[in-house]
């Protein structure tokens, strides 16, 4: 039976992947810090589909707690897929008033912890000679915007990243893809306002955004193609959206 391992589970993009991936037959391990969420999505995806789920409820930051539970049970890290979907952005302050401390979080999020999860599930996948390690990037990958330095600086390292395991790891069989969405409506926002739901509100007004399920249903065919397809990268946005800076809203 296929297994995926997926960070950022419980909530926004990695639970949409999770259903995703469990609506075609693979079995879960779900991380994220909050576990009463992912309790109830390991209830939720059992009952819709017999799904077993695995629950690791750890801050992606933890070095030490990773390092303990790849020692304790190493058949953890050694699932088919590996969706790389934690991450976080803090604030749209230009860099002179930039918060050190932020700048910290969202690096060791969305860069330094992508990397010890990917390094702790690659020697088994390089051992089977098969698997699929897929990163949510984002267009913040590719185009840079007022506000969002550091946020871009981050999502440029995970494309850099993708690009060199990719070599790193090629003729081996494993596939490694970046799937990079534009405006998705998900708690990101939220967490990038610092809790001002109001304004993380207005972020989404006067079009369509992408959902979650969106993306997750792009990162779920990425990971159906046949072994011999490597899909290597992919931009979505909203039709409603043509940059990182142009959006059509309506009135």
């Amino acid at each position: 039976m296929r297994t995926a391992f997926i960070t950022g589970a419980s909530s926004g993009i990695g639970e949409a992947t999770a259903r995703a991936l469990a609506a075609r037959g693979l079995h879960l391990t779900l991380l994220a810090r909050r576990e009463d969420r992912l309790q109830a999505l390991a209830e939720s995806l059992a009952k819709a589909h017999g799904t077993r789920s695995r629950i690791v409820a750890l801050d992606v930051r933890d070095a030490a707690g990773l390092a303990r539970l790849a020692k304790a049970e190493p058949d953890l890290f050694a699932p088919d897929v590996l969706v790389n979907s934690a991450g976080l952005a803090r604030g749209t302050e230009p860099l002179q008033e930039g918060n050190p401390d932020e700048w910290d979080e969202v690096i060791d999020v969305n860069v330094k912890a992508l990397l010890r999860i990917t390094r702790l599930c690659l020697p088994a996948m390089l051992r089977r000679g098969s698997g699929h390690v897929v990163m949510l990037g984002s267009t913040a990958g590719h185009w840079v915007y007022p506000g969002g330095a550091v946020y871009c600086a981050s999502k440029h390292a995970v494309r850099a990243i993708t690009e060199g395991l990719r070599m790193d790891v090629h003729g081996s069989g494993v596939r490694v893809t970046s799937v990079d969405p534009g405006l998705v409506e998900t708690e990101f926002s939220e967490v990038r306002f610092r809790g001002d739901k109001e304004r993380a509100a207005k972020v989404y007004q006067g079009y369509q955004p992408l959902t979650a399920a969106d993306v997750a249903e792009t990162i779920a065919w990425c990971v159906e193609q046949p072994a011999h397809v490597n899909v290597q990268d992919v931009v979505v946005m909203p039709t409603a959206q043509a940059s990182v800076t142009m959006v059509k809203r309506s009135g």
